[in-house]
């Protein structure tokens, strides 16, 4: 009992009653685990201490570490490992990794750069790019370069996980030549950490110089190579206070002519004029050190130039750069990237000419894309590199051409003078043929894609190893080269990819000097209509297969040498010449190598040459048969066998660097869409693309292509003065009737005047384009029938007024499938039609037996004689009988062959009536009604799947 107060007795309850309370609660749910571990929200471990420090009585397994939820909504990256492995000798370990893309597009028109980092000695090469899909072939190139200038090899290499490096092609030349691909986890930067550093140590350093001199970012390029050439040379820590330069090259790198970037200098401008009266120097600006040659490298602002000399005088305390931002402040020009560049590595030299170079300058070769130091004690020669890096922008030439006018002697004025030609009649078509696609260098290199285009095929031809520089020889027959551009398109029309192609001007070649056979097979079109029917009719599956530069696997046998390409030339050597090791396009050779190398390969495999067509291979196993169709560097493949089609595509792929295109969509211009009763062939793109070129894609459409009376009478009108658009259009029209057999006679009677056009002819060659407007979409229809062949043979008697000619014309057919097609002018004047008949059945038999012939190679002979259609009564007892024998003698090798044939079961003649003919509309021109009733029986409208 406590004590009283006032008559109460107070009660004093225990110390910490409070607390004890707490820790009861606690522990009264303590034996359900976790809860509150979850009540708390998740706490991490440390916390959960710190509760249990105010709750000790708290028992610890009511919270578990081993929470699934923490470790599925807390996961994270672990802390970085340091790496105590480093290469004990230089190439053991290469980093690498790729930098972009830049916002800024260099004046050499890179947006992207790729380093190599050496692990021992930290030594950087950077190789600027157009695309990242160049990385292949600019480790390629980094390779070899090691393998020649170092005599060793990359062991390991080291990337991060990006497609550029991890890909088929990549993966297999690493593995064929024995280096390891080590590449980092996903988004786990910080094992590739090398190449991530040495990204943040190049790009401050650029910037920085860009800064210091007030350079327009477009130059970005030639600060980012001077950047690391001084990074080489400078000692780290991490290399043990020693510069990679020396470590590489084991000796200390050489300071004394180093100079600072942006600076003003005055080159020694001499060997670049020929006036003796011009300037010997101008201010230009230093931006960087020659990569194959021992001088500075130094920009003209007025006009982009790039001079490379020894003999230079610096001003190190001046920029010009700065000076020229504040006083075209207000236009920016300087700012503005100038025409385009392309700066290309150096073609590696034959073993015998770096031989007689000095050992330290080999390995200064070694470096095809990084600015070397220019050393004083060396008197090298002093080589122009504006030409090649620098083409004339095009106002440079304008201002030269107007500076120096043509002083007449008298002031009359001309049309020629005036620049007002004379109007031509012809209006509506005084703007055609303007292509999109460059014709030259200078046009191509104003554009990115086609800049990039030619890099990439520049880079595949070094790959190859498709010439090596020489010394240029008197006696050599060289030949020049150009750039060849053409868009790709998909089957929708859109653009696919940009291509670009170096051609040898191979018309200056001379047998027996640089050449001496040259033909070479091709696809006949009828073949590719019947490989095509006859897929369809087995329902096979038609694979499109494209080899990339088909020609450079050729081997040539002749030793040709051609001039270095045009905005390509080798740095260090400009005036050497390509000695060919590959047969290039434009070769007269070139096709036959290419076709001698692939049929070779396919030989091997199990193929045969087709009689009929040489461009066809077939192929038989028991029941598999397989059957590849080539036409120069596009490839048909079908077959039964999907596992003898695979095989078949691994073998090429494993030798030729090829392409699988997919399915049939379109081959040579041809599109091809499945329609409800097969297949239609057809050309829809090609035509309006001529329609647009000619400006008459607006025009109003016209029933028939000619008109009845066209040629029948001799014609008076005047010469069409424009013959070259003439011969044009006629060329882009005969190769439209691959397709368009409505067309075939129009585009053969307007083919005869392309020697001397008239504006008559003209008129009905704007008539044929007409009729052209409403039919764009037609083709060819290939049904799922069978595969009974038979044609048709007509001739229309000397319809010709110039020379009294008859027009022979034929047609066949695989069941209701057109196959093949002529309208062809008979070569002797027939006396009757009887003859001219009989001329045109002798070609339709001609044509026939090589149909049976090419049917007979696919596996499908023609047990029966081919029907052949005429409807000429005397032809056809002519053929079946010696009638007519004293006025047929000057026929008499037709008569023997037509019924050798039908002695011999191949074809039997019958009559059709002239109405049937379906011939015949490839002999004349037609009325309106008979036109389109036979077009019906040829041609097609696209046609939905149902």
């Amino acid at each position: 009992m406590g004590p009283c107060i006032n008559g109460l007795y107070p009660l004093r309850p225990a110390k910490n009653t409070t607390t004890a309370l707490s820790q009861l609660a606690l522990i009264s749910v303590q034996a359900i685990p976790d809860l509150w571990h979850r009540r708390l929200g998740h706490p991490s471990a440390a916390t959960l201490a710190h509760i249990e420090k105010q709750f000790p009585s708290l028992c610890k397994s009511s919270f578990s570490e081993n929470c699934n939820s923490c470790r599925t909504g807390k996961s994270h990256r672990l802390p970085a490992q340091s790496s105590d492995n480093k290469s004990s000798f230089s190439f053991e370990l290469i980093h690498s990794d790729v930098w972009g893309p830049s916002q800024t597009i260099s004046n050499y028109g890179y947006r992207y750069y790729v380093s190599f980092i050496d692990d021992f000695s930290r030594y950087t090469w950077i190789y600027p790019l157009m695309q990242k899909s160049d990385v292949f072939y600019k480790f390629l190139e980094f390779q070899k370069m090691v393998e020649r200038q170092f005599q060793t090899h990359i062991r390991k290499l080291r990337t991060d996980g990006g497609g550029e490096f991890i890909n088929n092609k990549f993966k297999t030349h690493l593995k064929s030549q024995g280096i390891i691909h080590q590449f980092t986890c996903p988004y786990t930067p910080a094992q590739n950490g090398v190449a991530e550093r040495k990204h943040r140590h190049i790009t401050e350093t650029t910037r920085i110089l860009l800064i210091d001199a007030s350079l327009p970012t477009y130059l970005w390029v030639d600060t980012l190579l001077t950047a690391v050439y001084l990074i080489n040379c400078l000692p780290s820590p991490n290399t043990h206070n020693k510069s990679p330069h020396e470590l590489l090259y084991q000796k200390p790198p050489n300071y004394s002519n180093l100079k600072v970037f942006g600076s003003l200098c005055y080159p020694w401008l001499k060997p670049y004029s020929s006036n003796k009266l011009s300037p010997l120097s101008y201010p230009c600006i230093f931006i960087g050190y020659a990569p194959f040659q021992k001088g500075y490298r130094c920009l003209d602002p007025k006009n982009n130039k790039v001079y490379t000399s020894r003999h230079v005088v610096f001003n190190e305390h001046q920029f010009p750069f700065k000076h020229l931002n504040s006083q075209n402040s207000s236009t920016n020009s300087y700012h503005n990237p100038p025409p385009p560049l392309l700066l290309v590595p150096t073609t590696n030299l034959p073993t015998a000419i770096l031989n007689t170079t000095t050992k330290e300058f080999q390995n200064t070769t070694s470096q095809p894309s990084i600015p070397l130091s220019p050393h004083s004690n060396t008197q090298s020669q002093d080589v122009s590199v504006s030409q090649q890096h620098s083409p004339i922008p095009p106002n440079v030439v304008i201002n030269n051409t107007i500076s120096n006018p043509h002083h007449s002697s008298h002031h009359m004025a001309t049309r020629s003078k005036t620049g007002h030609s004379k109007p031509k009649k012809i209006f509506d078509l005084s703007h055609v043929i303007h292509d999109a696609e460059p014709t030259t260098y200078n046009q191509a290199s104003k554009s990115e894609h086609w800049r990039a285009a030619m890099s990439q095929e520049f880079q595949a031809l070094q790959v190859q190893g498709t010439w090596d520089l020489v010394p240029p020889n008197p006696a050599q027959n060289v030949l020049g080269c150009k750039w060849t551009f053409r868009t790709k398109l998909n089957s929708d029309g859109t653009i696919a990819r940009y291509k670009a192609r170096l051609v040898a001007k191979g018309f200056n070649q001379e047998h027996g000097l640089d050449y001496t056979e040259t033909f070479s097979p091709v696809a006949k079109i009828p073949t590719v209509r019947v490989l095509i029917l006859i897929a369809l009719h087995f329902n096979w599956d038609i694979h499109q297969l494209d080899v990339s530069n088909a020609f450079l696997h050729g081997k040539l046998s002749e030793t040709v040498f051609m001039q270095q390409p045009p905005g390509f030339q080798d740095v260090v050597h400009p005036t050497f010449v390509c000695k060919l090791n590959k047969a290039l396009y434009g070769l007269k050779q070139s096709p036959r190598e290419w076709y001698a190398t692939l049929s070779h390969h396919l030989l091997n495999f199990g193929f045969k040459i087709s009689n009929a067509d040489p461009s066809l291979f077939t192929y038989k196993s028991g029941s598999n048969q397989l059957y590849i169709l080539i036409y120069v560097d596009d490839i048909l493949l079908t077959g039964n066998s999907k596992l003898e089609i695979n095989r078949l595509l691994t073998s090429l792929h494993e030798q030729f660097q090829m392409r699988n295109l997919g399915s049939l969509a379109n081959f040579l211009g041809i599109q091809t869409s499945k329609t409800s009763y097969g297949v239609l062939l057809h050309q829809q793109q090609y035509a309006t693309r001529i329609l647009e070129k000619a400006g008459m894609h607006n025009s109003k459409p016209v029933a028939t292509p000619l008109t009845c009376s066209t040629g029948n009478s001799p014609d008076c009108s005047p010469e069409f003065p424009n013959p070259h658009l003439y011969r044009q259009l006629i060329g882009s029209l005969q190769y439209l009737t691959l397709t368009r057999p409505d067309i075939q006679f129009a585009v053969h009677k307007l083919s005869q005047y392309m020697h001397a056009p008239l504006n008559s002819h003209f008129d009905d060659l704007k008539r044929l384009l007409r009729y052209l407007q409403g039919s764009t979409s037609i083709g060819i229809p290939l049904y799922k029938d069978n595969l009974t062949l038979h044609g048709y043979a007509d001739a229309d008697w000397a319809n010709s007024p110039h020379d009294r000619k008859s027009v022979s014309g034929y047609c066949n057919f695989l069941g209701k499938s057109l196959i093949s097609w002529q309208a062809k002018k008979q070569s002797t004047v027939a006396r009757s039609s009887t003859e001219a008949e009989y001329r045109a059945l002798a070609s339709e038999a001609a044509e026939v037996i090589w149909i049976r012939r090419l049917l007979e190679d696919f596996h499908l002979p023609q047990l029966n004689p081919t029907t052949i259609y005429c409807d000429n009564t005397s032809a056809i007892a002519l053929a079946n009988n010696p009638v007519y024998h004293a006025r047929t003698k000057h026929i008499d090798v037709d008569c023997h062959f037509i019924r050798d044939c039908i002695r011999s079961n191949h074809i039997s003649v019958h009559h059709i009536s002239t109405n049937d003919q379906i011939a015949d509309v490839f002999t004349k021109p037609l009325p309106i009604r008979r036109f389109k009733f036979l077009c019906n029986k040829l041609i097609a409208e696209p046609q939905p799947l149902v």
